[in-house]
């Protein structure tokens, strides 16, 4: 149980700590406009690190199904979810959380699980 919790927490903080990293080197700012460009590179960037944090969140946790994966894709989509109706401004960045980011973290779970069997 341990491992599983401590597996959640750290995906989650690989998710949080690369968005701080990407806005804050970027400068831009995440509740505001950005160009087209830039909302394709958050897609990329933030898709690669939501897969790779649903894989740690499983290599951690040592399981064989995805239950760790959903309670990190719960904590990423409810706190997108929360800054979504408590921000002013654009909504692009938490939308881009619920829809895309979170989902995408339990494909990397299951990818790690599938992987494992081979």
């Amino acid at each position: 149980m341990i491992r599983q919790i401590l597996g959640v927490i750290l995906g989650y903080a690989i998710f949080v700590i690369s968005s701080i990293f990407l806005f804050r080197i970027s400068e831009v700012n995440p509740h505001t406009d950005a160009s087209k460009l830039f909302m394709v590179l958050t897609f990329v960037y933030g898709t690669v690190f939501s897969f790779i944090s649903g894989l740690i969140a499983q290599l951690i946790a040592r399981t064989k199904n995805l239950k760790v994966n959903y309670v990190l894709f719960v904590i990423m989509a409810g706190f997108a979810t929360f800054s979504l109706f408590k921000s002013g401004g654009s909504s692009w960045t938490q939308l881009l959380a619920i829809f895309i980011f979170a989902p995408v973290s339990v494909l990397g779970g299951l990818f790690w699980i599938k992987r494992s069997k081979l």
